[in-house]
């Protein structure tokens, strides 16, 4: 994204994403004294009960030291201020993303100049590495791939880590690069012939290399879409791939990690709010991606991400908080908010009537749109008491761990913390009630006595602290964050660490082989292995050394694994870091089936099916059924060459009347198409049964 505080005003009408603004609505809840939570108004309806389970016995891996990111520009004049490093410290940043968004496509860091942009006095390459040394944090870097050449980026990783000595580590080819026009939008700079994403898949190969030559210990990303987000799916005139089809083949053994943007927009607060839930999915699928092209363990950055509504307001910071957790939960190594400063663009009202100034910035730009001023220049926004907020959970080092709601309006987040406690972020999305919340947990016992509470209210200005000795229940008031940290009662937890090292060594279509290194802290009773379900663990198996077969898996699934110690005295040690385990279809099944995407739109897609009778005997009258993957919103909306129903996430085609009949032994094959809708992601059925037989998939 490239975006423009308006301090100065250069015009140019190709920048995208202008803003400003921030809330300064009076705090609309008080503290209980003592207490977890705000008090609800005496007129507010009786709030619906809302049950929250907390497993700490599912990990999803620790928080990285580059969770917490931020992105900062060229063209803003406050990046590097003492007032701006100090709140950007406070809030415990761990990533700074320079120069800028698409300034990342145009910006010259040798004379620390970007054409047909502007970069304000203060802003260099230098200045920027001491605001990141300053505030303890990483710099994610852009290397100019739109106007600049391998050679410039390998000349930048020379004076950043061989003449300067800074150690920077993530370098980004290019920003947004699919958006050069080559699917008919064209907003980033890109001077090279051959836009394609084969063009540029080659480059980052050049780039890395050229780079690696000065430093081999950098990382070098390439650019994806996300999918169910434009241009995901989307092919050029003459082309058989979309972009990430294309670029992720050519880029492994080249890249280090990958990088997306998200910006899911919505038509209101209401919507924007629900859809952190569907990040999930599209990372899953994103996923998947790279393990069918054997990248499957390049690491995911997601560099750029913001709302798109009610920008600098409350709902937009509960988004936040909420999306941060969720890419993190997912996998993702950094999220990096779009943007430090931004500027004002148009007014609006938010559900909580404070004021939109449509600004993308943490911190205020102090400028006004006609007569609506914002508040003073560097006012934290309501997105930077989000980002803070996050520290509140879990630092670096802490373990994310599973939490879920019975409510959609109440999200969850937890994190064992290092220490042994556990702490828990709670969102109210809804704009006008409380919500009561009775607390749940597996895995962890809670001292009783006491527990730390970090609150965030609509319109405050600052997070309050306190204390609570009710840990199994607190209230949420409208538009809020809590989050409660608890001590593990005395004796309830063991001095066993983690499993490490875990892997799947042998996968099949109904089994899968996990290994581990022992615990250390004291000798392990046993090992347990789990399977996450929802926000319960199910024990797979139990082994006294160091691996475990399961048998009796379903052909064709995707699930995640933990593997505890438990002790002799019955305690189980915090998990193991997940694994994920896909197993496959059968190989010697009498019949084959493909599902190849041929298109995508962003909130649609069309698929190709070939079905194959590998069986001695042929087959008059077919039926195939598929069920789309869990947590995916697909709809058949068409189709063509077979008559489709749909039931739930259930598919079931039949044939017309020339394919009908499947020869013996692979003889012939019935091809049909459908078109789906999807919200989201849109990851392929991996089981497809012919008859009632579960079929080969290739």
């Amino acid at each position: 994204m490239l975006v423009l505080i308006r301090r100065p005003q250069p015009a140019a009408p190709w920048w995208r994403r202008l803003a400003a603004g921030a809330s300064a609505a009076v705090l609309g809840a008080a503290l209980l004294a003592g207490g977890a939570t705000a008090t609800a108004a005496a007129s507010d309806p009786a709030p619906s009960p809302v049950d929250v389970t907390v497993n700490a016995d599912e990990g999803f891996g620790t928080v990285p030291g580059t969770a917490y990111g931020l992105n900062s520009a060229v063209w803003d004049d406050q990046m590097n201020v003492p007032q701006v490093q100090d709140l950007l410290q406070a809030a415990n940043v761990g990533m700074l993303r320079y120069p800028g968004g698409s300034y990342g496509d145009i910006y010259h860091w040798k004379d620390n100049s970007a054409p047909g942009g502007y970069v304000a006095p203060g802003t260099d390459f230098d200045a920027f590495m001491g605001t990141v040394q300053k505030i303890g944090a990483q710099p994610m870097l852009i290397a100019n791939y739109g106007s600049g050449t391998p050679q410039e980026a390998a000349d930048w990783v020379r004076y950043a880590n061989v003449t300067k000595g800074y150690g920077d580590k993530y370098w980004e080819v290019g920003n947004e690069v699919y958006g050069n026009g080559h699917y008919g939008s064209g907003w980033e700079t890109d001077d090279h012939a051959d836009t394609s994403p084969t063009a540029y898949a080659n480059s980052v190969a050049q780039y890395a290399a050229a780079m690696k030559a000065v430093d081999p210990t950098v990382k070098v990303g390439a650019v994806l879409t996300l999918p169910g987000n434009w241009p995901d799916g989307v092919m050029a005139a003459g082309e058989t791939a979309d972009w990430n089809h294309t670029v992720i083949p050519l880029i492994v053994g080249k890249a280090d990690f990958v990088i997306v943007h998200w910006y899911p927009g919505g038509s209101g607060a209401a919507q924007m709010l629900g859809e952190p839930t569907q990040l999930t999915g599209e990372l899953a699928q994103l996923k998947d991606q790279l393990v069918q092209a054997g990248a499957g363990d390049l690491p995911v950055a997601l560099t750029e991400v913001n709302s798109e509504v009610d920008e600098d307001t409350q709902p937009n910071a509960l988004f936040g908080a909420d999306t941060y957790l969720t890419a993190l939960e997912s996998g993702v190594f950094t999220v990096d908010w779009w943007d430090t400063h931004n500027g004002p663009q148009a007014i609006s009202t938010a559900p909580d009537g404070a004021t939109d100034f449509q600004d993308y910035g943490i911190l205020s730009s102090g400028t006004c749109v006609e007569q609506v001023c914002e508040p003073a220049l560097n006012t934290p926004f309501p997105t930077y008491y989000a980002i803070r907020m996050l520290s509140e959970l879990g630092r670096p080092g802490d373990q994310l761990v599973g939490a879920g709601t019975t409510s959609a309006l109440v999200s969850a987040h937890a994190v064992r913390r290092a220490d042994g406690s556990l702490s828990v972020m709670l969102i109210n999305k809804d704009p006008a009630n409380s919500a009561q919340v009775a607390l749940h947990y597996a895995g962890f016992t809670p001292d009783p006595s006491s527990a730390g509470v970090a609150f965030y209210g609509d319109g405050a200005t600052s997070i309050r602290t306190s204390t609570t000795s009710d840990t199994g229940a607190a209230t949420l008031p409208p538009y809020s964050i809590t989050t409660l940290t608890l001590r593990p009662a005395a004796g309830s937890t063991s001095a066993l660490s983690a499993p490490g090292g875990v892997t799947v060594t042998a996968v099949g279509d109904s089994s899968a082989t996990v290994s581990w290194t022992p615990s250390a802290g004291g000798a392990a009773d046993r090992y347990e292995v789990y399977r996450a379900n929802g926000t319960s663990s199910e024990l797979l198996a139990t082994s006294t050394g160091g691996s475990a077969t399961v048998h009796n898996l379903t052909p064709g699934t995707t699930s995640t694994w933990n593997v505890l110690a438990r002790d002799a005295a019955g305690r189980l040690s915090p998990p193991s870091a997940p694994v994920t385990v896909r197993t496959g279809t059968p190989a010697d099944s009498t019949c084959r089936v493909s599902y190849r995407l041929t298109g995508g739109w962003g909130n649609g897609f069309n698929a190709d099916v070939n079905v194959t009778n590998t069986g001695p005997a042929p087959i008059t009258g077919w039926t195939l059924a598929f069920t789309f993957p869990s947590g995916a919103d697909e709809t058949v909306t068409g189709f063509w060459n077979a008559q489709l129903s749909q039931s739930g996430r259930t598919v079931v085609a039949t044939p017309v009347d020339w394919n009908g009949t499947l020869a013996a032994n692979g003889g012939n094959s019935a091809d049909f198409g459908f078109t789906g809708a999807n919200s989201g992601a849109y990851p392929a059925p991996t089981v497809f049964t012919l008859n009632g037989t579960v079929c080969t998939t290739i």
